[in-house]
């Protein structure tokens, strides 16, 4: 029979081999500070649109973790509404969606915050304002009950269910959350800030006190105490984007460490390695905000309308598809005509340009910029 590791007598007293870390986390503190530091010096505009970016990662890659794939446009209007951005046109994000971003951004906006039950109970509330996940309704805004059996991680249903992990009884959550808390909150001058995020994700998903949703806030935790060690509430970049490349590690060194003991060094070691390859990610995106702004310095004199530089903020910003003359006149809520003009305008200052196939499937596309974050 399987013993997880919170029925190990000395739970959760966890260790670690601070020799086998410790070159790896200086490492990573150091290109965290590089990057911070580069970032904070690149004035308030590229700031904003660097966070605008990482957090829409966040929230889009944490849910597609978990299965859930949200509609892009409708969580960037959402991060760029709760941060005072303004992207031109907005998208009207559902209840969901809103909830799911609102979650995020308190754990990294108010990282300074105490974590409590209260605020766990929002965050949950938020991600399920229903309600229900999915077509089942489900305990909202307070610890599982497991009325309908003990909470496991399961696959292969219907007969040849293969059981991941089964989480503490919900008798122990009240006692295992404030010892949780209690930790968390303290602030420990003898565990390194990126090593505590590990240790709480980790630490809350074996718990996993709630229905549902406990990978999205394990994750959101681990952003908070992220942003407690770096010391500043813009992200530049995104852990769970990360994550979601490397899912079936993720999932494979959670299993793993769950039936283990408690020596967590070699998940510490996948999660600060999987921190250091999300630094080298966000360079990439990055490059991306800095190509933007570049555009808009070599385009500073033209004549363009609102439509316009909407439209062609969209294009900067990843539009997904081809831009066609009628997606154009949707989005801009305009005519045919008027959305081809535009178009043709923006062709003749050699911003757009024509694909190669023409005819009724006629699309264009960006002329193209490149830009490096050195």
């Amino acid at each position: 029979m399987t013993t997880y590791i919170h029925e190990l007598d000395d739970w959760p007293n966890f260790r670690w081999s601070k020799e086998r870390l410790a070159d790896l986390l200086a490492g990573v503190r150091h290109r965290q500070g590089r990057l911070v530091g580069r970032m904070e010096g690149l004035g308030l505009r590229l700031r904003e649109e660097a966070t605008l970016g990482s957090r829409t990662e966040e929230v889009l890659k944490s849910s597609e973790i978990e299965g859930e794939n949200l509609d892009r446009n409708q969580v960037r209007s959402s991060v760029a509404r709760r941060l005072g951005i303004d992207i031109g046109l907005r998208l009207a994000p559902d209840r969901h969606v809103d909830g799911v971003v609102e979650m995020m951004l308190d754990a990294t906006e108010n990282f300074a915050s105490k974590l409590t039950k209260e605020r766990l109970f929002g965050w949950h509330a938020a991600l399920f304002p229903t309600g229900y996940s999915g077509l089942l309704k489900i305990e909202v805004g307070g610890w599982r009950t497991d009325t309908l059996g003990p909470m496991q991680v399961v696959s292969n249903r219907g007969g040849r269910e293969r059981v991941h992990y089964e989480a503490p009884p919900a008798a122990r959550l009240d006692r295992e959350m404030d010892a949780f808390l209690r930790w968390f909150n303290n602030e420990d001058a003898a565990i390194d800030p990126v090593l505590k995020a590990g240790i709480a994700h980790l630490w809350f998903v074996t718990i996993h006190p709630f229905e549902d949703g406990n990978g999205r806030i394990g994750r959101a935790i681990a952003d908070m105490a992220l942003a407690r060690s770096e010391r500043t509430k813009h992200r530049f970049y995104s852990m769970s984007a990360q994550i979601r490349r490397e899912r079936s590690k993720y999932y494979d060194y959670l299993e793993d460490t769950q039936k283990g003991d408690l020596e967590i060094t070699p998940h510490l070691i996948w999660f600060v390695e999987c921190l250091d390859r999300a630094l080298t990610g966000a360079e990439t995106m990055l490059a991306g905000v800095l190509g933007k702004a570049r555009f808009w310095e070599r385009h500073a004199a033209a004549a363009l309308n609102a439509r316009q530089r909407a439209i062609l903020n969209r294009l900067l910003d990843g539009f997904e598809g081809k831009l066609t003359s009628s997606k154009w006149a949707k989005l801009a809520k305009c005519s045919q005509d008027t959305a081809l003009r535009d178009i043709d305008d923006l062709a003749r200052q050699g911003i757009l340009i024509k694909d190669a196939a023409g005819g009724r499937s006629t699309s264009y596309s960006l002329v193209e910029i490149s830009a490096d974050f050195r």
